[in-house]
């Protein structure tokens, strides 16, 4: 007999959902209590890359601000405009960038005012990352632009780990260099690799000598201290991790293994029970790469130790060997310095080893800012932002790098000059009117007044390089359709050669930091320039060199900073 009720299947209900675990943290920051219950029931199922959302609210500005110092974390923040003021939500997103300098959380501002806050001016002068109306912002909608900021939030946070990673392998190589000793070298190791992972763990360093002998333990931590805790097959396990070139898991063990260049394999085993990621693992395989040098290092400093206690011996037994003793001695010396001359290298290579991976990033934006060419014009302004941003943080990448490749240069830099008789005002006027090109891409007026031939002694080719880092400032710090002027004359029995621009100037904090290298000055470039910081530093010593003398005005003829460099004139 049929019955008389309909019965209604429980939708959602949340005993029949798998679990899933939340890894995207998510902030909505809105003083309107039905947009916070409206968007948690639209994404109630949201799931990217096999995690979830966790999402936190606020309902105000300075509410939010203190949510987000709490959570540095998050990944995305859905941002009303209006609040307790009509630009509440503004003010929080230049905070968020400022204040809490955090540059990866994706800001989407979802306003019911549009006309409120010009959408192109907002989000140039706040750095926000899309602006959608209430209106518009449907389910649908909703997941695909949190999806989107959620990738490029995902991108950039790889990025960032790469180069925090690449910071701590320059930070450790320098104290790894230093050790003397092979144990003391390995327990190092040992804990620069766990804060490599960001995590505390047992582990074991393991070293097989050429001579084919029994592996033996150089250094342990953790559980791997006692000799009755060794639940693997040494032998086997270098077989194992010879074959297979790269970081790999073994019986609740991520095992490492570097081959050094005399030929003695070395195996670092950490207990660990998660994975590594492709970023850990990346940035583990540049770092065991270089340690191969690092214990040949050691292991020379080892036998220079043993040589003198030998050398010091022999001394008192028999004087009639100390010359051959000696001779042994320069030639492990000799040996030693060109092994850390190696040690300036290693930067500059970990820096190009990461370079090739940033230039995809930017190759494939390219790419695929070609392909948005053929999608509707409403998502191609949406993709064309966030392309935007991807370029944008992988070029301040290769920045980083590069500065990185700069650092190895100018510590191995020997500048030299070769003397000969040269007139300054023709290098002045050639070395100018090379940069006229750039100039006029900006707009600037560049003025060159050379008044008679200036005969010193110096280089042409040195000279040449400091005019041209003093022009090319003078042109990165001056305003577009700003003024330039170069102008070289006779001073009180010297050459002098000035170069001044309508820029900012200088300050007190410019002036105690000028000549300084990897230096920052106040002022920003005016067009977009990428600077070392290597380039006055350079000009300082080469006016050194040529026994001259750099003058500098703060605020000179044009307004902005003048710099003169005077050298001696050539006697008749």
């Amino acid at each position: 007999m049929p019955s008389d009720f309909l019965e209604f299947a429980t939708i959602d209900d949340p005993l029949r959902q798998p679990a899933i675990e939340p890894g995207w943290k998510l902030a909505v920051i809105d003083d309107d209590e039905v947009v916070h219950e409206g968007t948690r029931f639209a994404l109630r199922h949201f799931v990217l890359e096999g995690y979830g959302l966790e999402i936190v609210g606020a309902r105000s500005a300075e509410e939010g601000f203190e949510l987000l110092k709490a959570h540095p974390d998050t990944a995305v923040v859905l941002l009303d405009v209006v609040m307790e003021s009509d630009d509440a939500g503004l003010k929080l997103a230049k905070r968020i960038r400022e204040e809490l300098k955090n540059e990866l959380i994706r800001i989407i501002l979802r306003t019911g005012q549009p006309g409120q806050a010009p959408e192109r001016q907002v989000v140039v002068d706040y750095d926000i990352n899309d602006y959608k109306a209430k209106t518009e912002l449907t389910a649908d909608k909703l997941f695909t632009t949190l999806t989107t900021a959620l990738r490029g939030f995902d991108q950039l946070k790889r990025l960032d780990d790469t180069r925090i990673g690449l910071e701590m392998i320059v930070g450790a190589s320098a104290s790894l260099f230093d050790d003397r000793s092979l144990q003391t070298l390995a327990h190092g190791v040992l804990i620069q690799i766990s804060a490599l992972l960001e995590i505390e763990t047992d582990g074991i360093l393991i070293m097989r000598e050429t001579n084919g002998a029994d592996p033996h333990v150089l250094a342990s931590l953790g559980k791997f201290e006692s000799t009755d805790c060794m639940p693997f097959d040494r032998s086997r396990l270098f077989a194992h991790a010879a074959s297979a070139g790269k970081p790999f898991r073994h019986d609740g063990l991520v095992c490492l293994f570097v081959k050094t260049g005399s030929g003695a394999e070395i195996l670092v085993a950490l207990a660990t029970a998660d994975d590594l990621s492709e970023t850990q693992a990346s940035l583990v395989s540049v770092f065991s790469a270089k340690l191969a040098i690092a214990f040949d290092n050691a292991r020379l400093y080892d036998e220079l130790r043993l040589a003198n206690e030998e050398l010091e011996a022999r001394v008192a037994e028999r004087t009639l060997e100390l010359a051959g003793a000696n001779e042994r001695l320069r030639a492990q010396r000799a040996l030693l310095k060109r092994v850390n001359a190696f040690k300036n290298e290693i930067l500059g290579t970990i820096a190009h080893d990461l370079k090739n991976p940033i230039a995809v990033v930017l190759g494939r934006s390219e790419m695929l800012t070609s392909l948005t060419e053929t999608i509707e014009t409403e998502m191609r302004e949406r993709f064309a932002k966030q392309l935007d941003h991807i370029r944008a943080s992988a070029e301040r990448m290769t920045r980083i790098v590069e500065r990185s490749i700069a650092d190895a240069l100018a510590d191995a830099l020997d500048i030299t000059i070769e003397r000969r008789s040269v007139d300054l005002a023709a290098i002045t006027e050639t070395t100018a009117e090379l940069s006229r090109a750039i100039a006029d891409r900006k707009g600037q007026s560049l003025a060159i007044s050379i008044a008679e031939r200036l005969m010193i002694e110096g280089d042409p080719d040195r000279l040449a390089e400091a005019i041209d880092n003093l022009v090319s400032n003078a042109m990165k710090y001056a305003p577009p359709g700003g003024d330039i002027r170069i102008e070289a004359v006779r001073s009180n029995g010297n050459a002098r050669v000035t170069v001044a621009d309508s820029g900012p100037g200088l300050n007190a904090q410019d002036t105690l930091r000028l000549f300084g290298r990897f230096q920052r000055l106040s002022a920003q470039p005016t067009g977009g320039e990428s600077s070392t910081g290597l380039g006055l530093s350079i000009v300082s010593k080469i006016v050194e060199l040529h026994d001259g003398e750099i003058v500098v005005e703060e605020k000179g003829a044009l307004g902005g900073a003048s710099f003169s460099i005077l050298l001696p004139l050539r006697e008749s």
